[in-house]
């Protein structure tokens, strides 16, 4: 995975848009954007307790999550890199309720985003790695403005996505749909470098990534799935290591790298099953188009997540993701334990269907 010497992103892009003359350049601004936001956003990281950007700011969020400072500062300062150059005609946060909408004064362009700008933020004040993730969609509303209709489109349909890693380096690891690609921002130039071309996740890997101290609220196919993950058994090299930072960033980054699967599933603390934790539209959607990208695979437990049409602006999702033989694992489990059916016996089915 080593880049390429002098690689940059810009050049990364450029090199990107000759390989496809149809292209109009709209992706090169925007993720220009997205690097210039990463850069000031990565400089207050550093820098947060001597800036007095720890702790909160005394509001909560639409989650119902107590707001932090320098939660609100990269939410401002995403908010500024995307409304005025004319990409966008609608955004979404993590920390609004309603969709963004692109002022009146500027120009409206051809594509939608949502974003977490501060992925993993109750860790700052721990100076534990954080991250911002943002996926991108072609508008498919007429008229001057955008909608949440623009929003309202599964993974499958992303035109763009990534993260921003803001850890011992700050990493931007991004895909426009040929393979995924990471750029380390070297600070004494100002640069992103490519420091991982074409990130390719391995088959299977022994590392599993979930907050255990879940167990007893999940249901009885993801509990023996962790059950038989940690058993002995040298003939599928078990068992596996466990590694759980608690930012999706950080957890994901690793699983792209090493291998294994990540893991956030529904729980029933309240009683009766939920929908899980993480949102959809801006954590969900854009990490499995990174990881399907890099030859993983991503799922609910029992569909792909990317094939969910959303409903709602936050929706929340469970979802796991990683190694393609790690996924069908713990979908298999789910299927036995759960009473679903699990992707691969459902396209067999549909195969027997359309044979016959």
């Amino acid at each position: 995975m080593d880049g390429r010497i002098g690689m940059t992103l810009t050049r990364h892009i450029y090199e990107g848009q000759l390989e496809h003359p149809e292209a109009t350049g709209q992706l090169t601004g925007i993720l220009n954007q997205v690097a210039l936001a990463a850069k000031i956003v990565s400089r207050e990281v550093n820098k947060a307790g001597l800036a007095e950007l720890l702790g909160f700011t005394g509001d909560e969020n639409v989650q119902g999550e107590e707001v932090r400072k320098l939660d609100q500062f990269a939410q401002d300062v995403f908010y500024a890199a995307f409304d005025h150059p004319g990409h966008f005609c609608i955004m979404v946060s993590e920390e609004e309720e309603a969709v963004i909408p692109i002022p009146d004064e500027f120009e409206k362009g051809p594509y939608a985003i949502a974003f977490d700008p501060l992925d993993g933020s109750s860790n700052i004040d721990a100076n534990i790695t954080v991250g911002t993730i943002f996926a991108i969609w072609r508008r498919v509303s007429e008229g001057k403005d955008g909608c949440e209709q623009d929003l309202m489109q599964p993974g499958r349909n992303l035109a763009a996505a990534g993260y921003v890693v803001y850890g011992t380096s700050t990493m931007l690891v991004m895909s426009t749909g040929h393979g995924v690609h990471g750029f380390t921002l070297d600070p004494s130039v100002g640069e992103f470098l490519e420091s991982h071309h074409n990130i390719r996740i391995p088959e299977r890997g022994k590392i599993y990534s979930v907050n255990e101290g879940n167990y007893p609220y999940w249901s009885k196919g993801v509990q023996g799935y962790v059950r038989w993950i940690k058993e002995p058994d040298e003939s599928s090299d078990r068992p596996y290591s466990s590694r759980y930072v608690g930012s999706m960033v950080a957890d994901i980054h690793r699983t792209l790298l090493y291998g294994g699967i990540f893991m956030y599933p529904a729980d029933n603390k309240k009683g009766e099953m939920n929908t899980g934790k993480l949102r959809l539209l801006y954590e969900c959607a854009p990490m499995g188009y990174l990881v399907e990208q890099a030859g993983g695979a991503a799922t609910t437990g029992s569909s792909p997540v990317l094939d969910i049409v959303p409903q709602k602006l936050h929706q929340r999702s469970p979802f796991f993701a990683g190694s393609k033989t790690n996924v069908a694992d713990l979908e298999h489990f789910v299927a036995e334990h759960d009473g679903t059916e699990s992707p691969s016996r459902r396209a067999e089915r549909a195969a027997r269907t359309v044979a016959s």
